[in-house]
């Protein structure tokens, strides 16, 4: 069984103008997403820059998320790593905490070969008896799961279940789903491929964009899985111009900005990340605006 199907949030990390991690304001956002229809939260993950958190902040992070969604909807927690011995630590301390999943991204800079990858994932799963999601996104890590790999390591492992593509590569997509045989679980890792990833067997989304529009990336997600592609489409093409200001700057820097719009107080990023360019921030609120979210 799935541990989501739909839209689940990518969910950002406010934080005081001190670095601090802003916990009430996290609560408000939280709660937001829940009253708003999304069906799971991913924290702590690339959204949440969990990059610059220190071990111990980034699981107390992902405890408060846990204990303040309380069941209502699946939490999943970021905790990979580029070092298998960390990831497989805070993978046990997640499941100690009570999440309902993993979120593992493939190991950064050290750049694993296919079986490095599989030796990687699966000193994982076989430490933490927890659903594991599988992420790949290349452009961050400079590494890729092949669509073989991550078919052995779905069929191989039970508890890895799934991956999160954002690759941008639609056809290598296409082909570890012909190759998967329904082994997989897909999320689209990727807000402007939400219809094309569910229209070849994807199950939903783990997005940025719903940090902001909560309702409308669950509406999406909620028409392909009735099988209404037509109507999916017209919604994602509709989010297109904001899902584009959405990452004119690498994220999370416009999303955060985005949060503030509608009156999160998101707080500052993390160096190395900074804020907003002013022309971009003009283009982004133009965008929020004529998508009715401010």
């Amino acid at each position: 069984m799935a541990i989501f199907k739909g839209a689940g949030v990518a969910i950002a990390t406010p934080f005081f103008e001190d670095g601090s991690v802003n916990y009430d304001e996290f609560a408000r956002l939280i709660e937001f997403q829940i009253e708003n229809g999304t069906d799971a939260i991913i924290v702590c993950g690339t959204t949440g820059e969990a990059a610059t958190m220190s071990e111990e902040e980034h699981m107390e992070v992902v405890k408060f998320c846990i204990d303040k969604v309380n069941k209502r909807i699946p939490v999943i927690a970021g905790t990979g790593s580029n070092c298998t011995e960390t990831a497989v630590k805070l993978s046990k301390q997640a499941k100690e905490y009570g999440a309902d999943g993993l979120l593992l991204v493939t190991p950064y800079y050290n750049k694993a070969t296919q079986g490095g990858l599989i030796a990687h994932f699966e000193a994982v799963a076989k430490e933490v008896d927890l659903p594991i999601l599988l992420y790949n996104v290349p452009s961050r890590t400079g590494c890729n799961i092949l669509p073989e790999t991550a078919v052995k390591l779905c069929r191989d492992n039970k508890n890895i279940v799934g991956i999160k593509d954002a690759t941008g590569n639609i056809a290598q997509t296409s082909k570890m789903m012909q190759l998967a045989g329904g082994c997989i679980d897909l999320y689209s890792g990727n807000d402007d491929e939400i219809v094309p990833i569910m229209s070849v067997g994807g199950i939903g989304v783990i997005s940025v964009l719903s940090n902001v529009a909560p309702r409308q990336t669950h509406d999406i997600c909620a028409k392909c899985l009735e099988g209404d592609f037509a109507a999916a489409r017209e919604l994602q093409f509709k989010a297109l111009p904001l899902v584009s200001a959405l990452f004119c700057e690498v994220n999370p820097i416009p999303v955060k900005s985005a949060l503030k719009m509608i009156g999160f107080e998101a707080g500052p990023l993390r160096l190395p990340l900074t804020e907003m360019e002013p022309a971009h921030q003009e283009v982004l609120k133009g965008e929020m605006q004529k998508y009715g979210l401010i």
